[in-house]
């Protein structure tokens, strides 16, 4: 457990955190590793002949250490790593070959030979990914003369956590000015399109005419002063929650960034383990990219595996809206005027790109609830396979007499494949617009003569929101625990209030779709396996720090909502990182605390 470092944001893999030297630094950071105030020391390179360095107080040491090239053979990196001695227990930092398999304990990690993996986005991804996932989750990487203002937001995204201006330093000595959104040799400029104090100062003629040194000195002004600006700018990204759509607009700079991205989404299980169950901000889906998401991989693995359908013979399948939740849109109530008393016995499915399906009790999910997409009318292959599949493995899961399709357009294109490919029978009722009087009153007319037999009431589906979504959040069966047959839901829809009797049990969070439990509603899933936090022997206040964290179910996400328990202690509360991290962190917040009840000794 680190001492030294603590996260305070999470987004992804990125994190924003402090790391305590002898002065505070605000990751991800931007390094001067030579000169003397710099809190991270490079000790020595043992290929030279100099006395390794003396760790001052405070001070983070990178230990002596031998580089070696990117495509140096594996028995030389393993002898290399076996020759040298264990790293200290605290503040040090050691060098490791991106191809390393094995890594010693340390604080930080220096990613050696890391400017050899620009433009080789396999390896860079692979390495990155490799050395995350078998360290501690509190320790700090270092990618050195690697970053520019174009590739930053990647590497952060992967998890860098420091890096230094050696590269756009580089770059001003053979007369290269950096920006976001590209490269630009000097004399290819006619105007700086920067407002910095050089730029404004000079002209690209100007440059040109001076002498080489000063030159060079004033475009590393520059450079370094846009790689600042970036970082700047991704770290609020981190704070909103937004990196990742910022990511998918810069990665298009420069092919080998896009590549990285595609090739860290395949890697789900590293970005899923690390990304909030929900945001504060509207998922923007711009890019074929957006496909790959965790939240909407995740939310249409939840659909498929941790949610149950009500027993009703019909299914409705209808398309999305603009509006969110669909059901305050106009054309979802001209369908449940259609519906009219007759929908207390169909379930109602929407169709979504890129969500996918969502069943109405799920609407207020996130990210159900909480995106927003480019409207053009046109779909293509790969959007109409990603929700065709999604249609296709619900249908296999969950079985209906009747299956009713008020969808036109790619909706119906979809629905005709999933039906031909599962051997199905589809009702279609909208031969122009959903929303016609013509589609509408034919979806009326064919729901009155399904003449179905099992129906719900409205208290009954209220339940099933409740039901639905805590399957949803904790677990398949969860539901049933939360739910018994004294539950009611109290207070108008999107704030329901669970209550058993005069208890309140649970409170739907329309912002999120979550439920959010009072001690009550948690002592009725305490004999549920998962989403708990097991503490020592204390009664914590607000909040539980991850050193008191004695065990935590892997399954937690940062924003999930959990069970704490201790041996004097039951309390629920919203989790601010994952599981995993929680038994890692030496520093933290693990758990924001809602509602506790001391347990009495027996």
């Amino acid at each position: 457990m680190s001492k030294i470092f603590e996260i305070i944001h999470r987004d992804a893999a990125a994190r924003i955190g402090k790391l305590a030297l002898d002065k505070e630094i605000s990751t991800p950071a931007i390094i001067r590793i030579h000169e003397n105030d710099c809190s991270i020391i490079d000790s020595c390179s043992l290929w030279k002949k100099k006395p390794p360095v003396l760790a001052p107080d405070k001070k983070l040491v990178i230990l002596p250490h031998k580089s070696l090239p990117l495509h140096t053979r594996e028995e030389i990196i393993r002898e290399i790593h076996d020759s040298f001695e264990q790293a200290q227990p605290a503040n040090t930092g050691i060098v490791v070959h991106p191809f390393a398999q094995e890594y010693t304990a340390s604080d930080l990690y220096v990613l050696g030979a890391a400017k050899q993996l620009e433009n080789k986005p396999r390896e860079f991804v692979d390495s990155i990914i490799r050395l995350k996932e078998n360290t501690r989750a509190d320790t700090l990487l270092y990618a050195p003369a690697l970053a520019t203002p174009l590739n930053l937001s990647m590497l952060v995204y992967l998890g860098v956590d420091i890096v230094d201006e050696t590269l756009p330093i580089i770059r001003a000595y053979q007369d290269i000015y950096l920006t976001n959104s590209g490269e630009f040799y000097l004399d290819e400029l006619h105007e700086f399109p920067c407002a910095c104090p050089v730029c404004l100062a000079n002209t690209p003629a100007g440059l040109l005419k001076m002498p080489k040194k000063e030159r060079a000195e004033l475009l590393s002004k520059h450079n370094s002063n846009k790689l600042a600006e970036e970082l700047r700018n991704i770290r609020e990204h981190i704070r909103t929650g937004q990196l990742r759509e910022y990511v998918e607009r810069q990665c298009r700079v420069r092919p080998w960034l896009t590549a990285a991205l595609r090739l860290v989404d395949v890697q789900y299980a590293f970005l899923e383990k690390r990304t909030p169950i929900f945001r504060t901000k509207t998922l923007y889906a711009n890019t074929s990219e957006s496909f790959n998401r965790v939240e909407i991989k995740r939310f249409a693995q939840r659909v498929i595996e941790r949610y149950t359908a009500p027993e009703l013979d019909t299914l409705v399948l209808l398309p999305c809206s603009a509006k969110k939740p669909y059901s305050l849109s106009q054309s979802h109530q001209k369908f449940f005027q259609a519906l009219g008393k007759y929908r207390r016995y169909v379930h109602e499915v929407i169709i979504s790109s890129p969500i996918g399906i969502v069943p109405r009790e799920l609407e207020l999910m996130y990210p159900a609830a909480h995106y927003d997409t480019p409207v053009t009318g046109h779909w293509d292959l790969e959007e109409r396979a990603w929700v065709a599949g999604c249609l296709k493995n619900y249908l296999q899961k969950n079985k209906y007499e009747n299956i009713i399709a008020h969808v036109h357009g790619a909706y119906r294109d979809i629905c005709e494949s999933v039906e031909s490919e599962l051997g199905l029978g589809f009702i279609y009722t909208a031969d122009d617009s959903v929303t016609s009087n013509t589609s509408i009153d034919k979806l009326r007319t064919t729901v009155s003569e399904l003449e179905p037999t099992k129906g719900r009431g409205s208290e009954e589906a209220n339940l099933g929101i409740f039901h639905a979504t805590a399957d949803y959040q904790f677990g398949c069966g969860a539901g049933e625990m939360l739910v018994m047959d004294n539950a009611n839901v109290r207070a108008p829809y999107p704030k329901f209030q669970l209550f058993a009797g005069k208890q309140q049990l649970a409170t739907l969070i329309p912002q999120y779709g979550t439920v959010a439990l009072t001690a009550e509603g948690g002592m009725r899933l305490r004999e549920y396996p998962f989403y708990k936090v097991k503490i020592g022997d204390f009664v914590p206040h607000s909040s539980v720090l991850a050193p008191g964290v004695v065990d935590a179910d892997p399954q937690i996400r940062p924003s999930d909502e959990v069970i704490v328990e201790g041996e004097k202690f039951f309390g629920v509360g919203r989790a601010l990182m994952s599981g995993w991290e929680m038994k890692e962190c030496g520093r933290g917040v693990a758990v924001e605390l809602r509602h506790a009840k001391k347990i009495e000794e027996n």
